[in-house]
């Protein structure tokens, strides 16, 4: 009885043993299996472009936005009461017009006290002066009389132009985009009280490159496409900014006219310019680029080893940038998948 049993249990330890040995030999195979795939897949994918040379067109583009000729918010010159507006938002007004009027009652007492005060002044000098040719009064005070009838001259003219004021006159012409106060409203003097936007004429703001800016001159005419309206327009470039805003690209404003109001301040627009092509000219993709154009470092890619290479630029034409330096034609550029490498990653390219 003891035998069979001890036979029974040598039986199951040896059945787990193999059982043992067939997991181990499993798991021996699937890890060689995992490290050969992982070995196949340390290359990195990427997507990539050839160096080409190619004939590049004289025309580029550039967006901007519509800004309005002028524009202006116009304030009361002295404090007071705003007991009159005569213009409402959208409507149109000229330069010299007045849009409203302060309460004046105050001002007006001020001028007729500083009359007063005048009228006395006058009364007294003639009173001194007819002293003085007896010997009444000294010259000093002959003076001093004449020195108050001046100051007291000054406080009229100071009081009535203040009366003037009450009335608030544009400077501008243009339409009125906003009202800020209503009437009864007290205001400060420079508080504003509507806003006048002149788009008789609009300003398209386009920020160029610099490789471009220099080839553009203030009163070159160019054609611009607004988002809204079929058709082109000629625009005229009245600035050139003389710095650069960033990222190396120049402001520029231009120029068109606005028949019939149709455009509106910040609307969408492009703008092409002319300039003399090029041929034979050395491009990648602009996408080629580790970080900004400005850099100036792309991968190149050789027997599926990318190397990070600094390279010399020329003309840049939207999509694609002209390379003078540091890589020939049919060079392999890796134009997706950078963030990815560093220098002498391997790759694998994908079609």
């Amino acid at each position: 009885m003891k035998k069979r049993t001890l036979i029974t249990i040598l039986a199951i330890i040896a059945v787990a043993v193999g059982f043992f040995l067939i997991l181990q030999n499993n798991k021996k195979k699937n890890e060689e299996q995992v490290a050969i795939v992982a070995e196949k897949n340390t290359n990195v994918a990427v997507r990539t472009a050839p160096v080409t040379r190619e004939e590049i067109s004289g025309e580029f583009a550039v967006n901007g936005t519509f800004l309005p000729n002028r524009q202006s918010q116009i304030s009361a010159e002295i404090g007071g009461q705003l007991v009159a507006l005569y213009v409402k938002e959208g409507s149109y007004v000229r330069a010299g017009q007045s849009i409203g009027r302060l309460g004046g009652e105050k001002l007006n007492v001020n001028v007729s006290n500083s009359q007063a005060n005048l009228a006395q002044a006058q009364s007294a000098l003639s009173r001194y002066e007819a002293a003085y040719k007896t010997g009444g009064v000294t010259a000093l005070q002959l003076d001093q009389a004449r020195l108050q009838v001046q100051n007291a001259r000054a406080q009229v003219q100071s009081a009535r132009l203040q009366s003037g004021d009450t009335n608030v006159i544009s400077k501008i012409s243009g339409i009125v985009n906003q009202k800020m106060v209503e009437v009864g409203a007290v205001v400060a003097p420079g508080t504003p009280i509507v806003e006048i936007v002149d788009i008789s004429s609009l300003k398209l703001k386009v920020d160029v490159d610099q490789a471009l800016v220099s080839q553009l001159s203030v009163g070159n005419t160019v054609k611009v496409k607004p988002d809204v309206i079929e058709g082109d327009i000629d625009g005229r470039i009245t600035f050139i900014a003389p710095s650069a805003s960033g990222a190396l690209k120049f402001p520029v404003e231009i120029t068109v006219p606005n028949s019939f109001n149709k455009l509106k301040a910040g609307m969408y627009g492009t703008a092409t310019f002319n300039q003399s092509g090029a041929a034979n000219v050395l491009t990648v993709p602009r996408d080629a680029f580790v970080g900004s154009v400005s850099d100036n470092k792309v991968f190149v890619v050789r027997n599926n080893v990318a190397y990070l290479t600094q390279v010399q630029t020329g003309m840049n034409y939207g999509e694609k940038v002209e390379i003078t330096g540091g890589l020939k034609e049919g060079d392999l550029v890796v134009t997706s998948g950078q963030i990815n490498l560093a220098d002498k990653t391997k790759v694998q390219i994908l079609k």
